[in-house]
């Protein structure tokens, strides 16, 4: 496991516990940080980078489902794996439905809670870079022109030069031109990769 800008956030009220999870986490080169309540993690400013969660079911206050259901609302995604001494088989299901990567009941093993944020993490870098994607993605999208965007449109949708140029009122020749700048702009090697940006994007029809 290499620790790059990767940081784990513990949320446990089990001082004790707290200390040997940073202390395991910390010999494997991650950068920890620790907090004794729900509320406290909320109020704490967050570096952007790979990151997860290790989170006690049981907290004063805000309970660790109720701090992974307010993440979500807030939109702000981040793998989390749950621990408990006290849990049960609903709360463990209402957990991983909910996107958990994990659900540890007290005592675990050093080495399953090690593999657990191992996962959490490889799943936090490949949604960041997903979502790095989409937006460069969109900023090429922005910089076709209002014309260019209709060409892109009716090419995904399947419609050669002749068809595009009658649906726009426009010549073949002018179609050419704009087909070549969509394909420029987009860094599209061909129009299968093009209509694969297109749906990223979520300019295809829904699927029936």
């Amino acid at each position: 496991m290499t620790a790059g800008d990767a940081i784990v956030y513990i949320v446990d009220d089990d001082a004790p516990l707290c200390e040997s999870l940073m202390n395991l986490l910390r010999s494997m080169g991650l950068r920890v940080a620790a907090f004794a309540s729900a509320q406290e993690f909320l109020r704490s400013p967050r570096p952007d980078g790979p990151s997860c969660l290790v989170l006690d079911v049981r907290l004063p206050g805000l309970s660790g489902l109720e701090l992974q259901q307010r993440l979500a609302e807030a939109d702000l995604a981040m793998p989390i794996i749950f621990i408990t001494g006290h849990g049960d088989i609903p709360m463990s299901v209402q957990a991983m439905k909910a996107g958990a990567v994990d659900f540890l009941s007290k005592p675990f093993r050093d080495q399953d809670l090690l593999d657990a944020v191992h996962q959490a993490l490889a799943r936090d870098r490949h949604a960041r870079a997903q979502r790095a994607e989409r937006a460069a993605l969109r900023r090429r999208f922005e910089a076709l022109t209002p014309r260019q965007r209709d060409v892109m449109a009716l090419m995904v949708a399947g419609l050669l030069n002749k068809q595009i140029a009658g649906e726009l009122g426009t010549s073949e020749a002018t179609v050419k031109t704009h087909r070549k700048q969509v394909m420029a702009k987009m860094r599209a090697e061909s129009l299968a990769e093009l209509i694969r940006f297109a749906d990223q994007l979520g300019l295809l029809p829904p699927k029936s």
